[in-house]
């Protein structure tokens, strides 16, 4: 039997460079998350220094009905400080007000085992390249890149340019929120928390 030489060069399998396939998909979140009824539900996200920067970057928070934002500087963007982001996050908000989170399928978000397990939060991932799917988050980061262009280096900038950003962000009414500011919002629903 003879081999016959190939035309051209065989294609290698695409790698998915920093994404992992595992976890629960969006499809699977519940009704209320998706209709921004209730309290609780969190888009994640990361915002990185541009190309050629350092390794600085900021875990971004947004919940779905109230529209609040929270950034957290991280060291770098492995799991292991993402992890620490989250619960930094989850500890410093009243109780039941983080129940679960939609991410991405960064890297950075492997670490979803451990946050079910030790925070109670159920992770959902939206679907590859679908970033309409965590749109208030997204929405979000454009804001905070109104302060911190992509030219910006985050390992430079300090947490208190950081509050300071977010302060202007979460007091600016939104017609969404029936011209109350997402701080507003939040304190509201909190307040009727059990």
């Amino acid at each position: 039997m003879t081999v016959l030489r190939q035309k051209g060069k065989r294609q290698k399998p695409r790698e998915t460079r920093g994404r992992f396939h595992v976890g629960t998909s969006i499809s699977e979140r519940p009704k209320e998350v998706r209709n921004r009824t209730t309290l609780g539900h969190w888009e994640l996200d990361t915002v990185v220094s541009g190309r050629g920067k350092s390794k600085g970057c900021l875990a971004t928070f947004v919940e779905r009905k109230t529209r609040l934002y929270i950034a957290l500087k991280m060291i770098n963007r492995t799991a292991h400080s993402m992890e620490e982001a989250i619960k930094t996050i989850h500890n410093r908000l009243p109780e039941g007000s983080f129940l679960t989170a939609t991410v991405d399928r960064g890297k950075e978000f492997a670490c979803y085992t451990v946050i079910e397990k030790d925070l109670q939060v159920k992770v959902f991932f939206a679907d590859r390249n679908f970033s309409w799917q965590r749109g208030s988050n997204e929405n979000a980061n454009g804001l905070l890149r109104e302060f911190f262009p992509k030219a910006t280096n985050l390992s430079e900038i300090s947490a208190q340019d950081v509050q300071k950003s977010l302060f202007l962000i979460n007091n600016r009414p939104r017609k969404c929120l029936n011209w109350k500011t997402p701080y507003e919002a939040f304190q509201e629903e909190v307040s009727h928390l059990d």
